[in-house]
């Protein structure tokens, strides 16, 4: 059949075309194939798709996509060494230095979290986010003055960025610097009144300073937005508790237990509440609910909770 077309057409067959064509269809297909799986959540499968399409083509898009889909299954060391090949490609593409920067943040990278973002910086002065992660890089490595710095870049750059802002009042929160972390919660409820991470900061910065009630208010107004907010519960729960109110806290954390049954942390305080009220038995029960959902809490459970003992040498909880 190849003959007679050719033939016709009075244009001799080109194998090597025909090679082409098919090699270049059939990327096609592994990338677009790949898009579909990953939007219906087939992670696993727009791997394979991905990674024979680059087989036939060095496609800097599918690449893209490719590290996006590392990041989602947490296979962050594929993705970062895709992200740095990119980079190699593009070197003046800010975007692969930003996303890369994030990867560096999930794997507590701070380091080269701040050279990728300082590359991006030099690269592009004005970007807003590359300043934004820099100082994450900087707080991560507990450098909270130079991240505050380079927080007010980003916020002086882009005055309505919300997350540099809170950034940066949870910074100036650990710093002790309650009146100018108000001031940026301030503005990001001014933009964003619903913000549960602002509320439940400016609960506890009210909290610190003895706005009892004000902090009261923060923390319910969290649980009414969402019900669902499992730290909005740990800390109203923690305040009645710090206010010697257990028999409220317990009633508390019964809520948050009913809407969230694997809620280690609310076992975990509900157990410190039964404790100062005196119901060792119950106190015992949650807290070895709240090991069996996250054993990590054994830390929580080494020491004392306020006042109360709960580690002895012969028995975990001290009971």
């Amino acid at each position: 059949m190849g003959f007679f077309t050719s033939f016709f057409s009075g244009k001799p067959s080109d194998p090597e075309a025909e090679k082409q064509k098919n090699r270049q269809k059939n990327f096609e297909i592994f990338k677009y194939d790949g898009l579909r799986a990953q939007r219906m959540g087939r992670l696993d499968y727009a791997v394979k798709c991905f990674t024979e399409a680059l087989k036939l083509q060095d496609d800097f898009e599918t690449m893209g996509y490719l590290a996006q889909v590392y990041v989602q299954i947490g296979q962050l060391d594929e993705a970062r060494r895709l992200l740095e090949r990119m980079i190699r490609l593009e070197p003046m593409l800010v975007s692969s230095y930003l996303t890369l920067a994030n990867v560096c943040y999930m794997q507590e990278d701070y380091a080269a979290m701040a050279e990728v973002a300082q590359k991006a910086i030099g690269i592009e002065a004005g970007n807003a986010t590359a300043h934004y992660l820099l100082a994450r890089a900087d707080l991560g490595k507990s450098n909270d003055l130079m991240g505050v710095a380079h927080l007010t870049q980003a916020i002086a750059l882009k005055d309505d960025f919300l997350e540099a802002r809170l950034l940066r009042a949870e910074a100036l929160v650990k710093m002790g610097q309650h009146k100018d972390a108000l001031e940026d919660i301030g503005a990001v409820l001014a933009q964003d009144p619903e913000n549960e991470a602002a509320l439940l900061l400016r609960g506890k910065v009210r909290e610190t300073t003895g706005a009892i009630e004000e902090a009261e208010a923060d923390y319910r107004q969290v649980i009414e937005l969402n019900p669902f907010n499992e730290q909005a519960f740990l800390n109203l729960g923690l305040l009645y508790i710090r206010l010697n109110r257990p028999a409220d806290a317990v009633v508390l954390f019964d809520d948050a237990i009913e809407l969230n049954p694997s809620c280690a942390g609310a076992y975990r305080e509900r157990g410190r509440a039964k404790l100062m009220s005196g119901d060792k038995d119950g106190a015992a029960a949650d807290l070895k609910k709240a090991l069996e959902l996250n054993p990590k809490e054994a830390e929580a459970l080494t020491g004392h909770f306020g006042n109360q003992p709960l580690v002895k040498q012969t028995d975990v909880l001290g009971l």
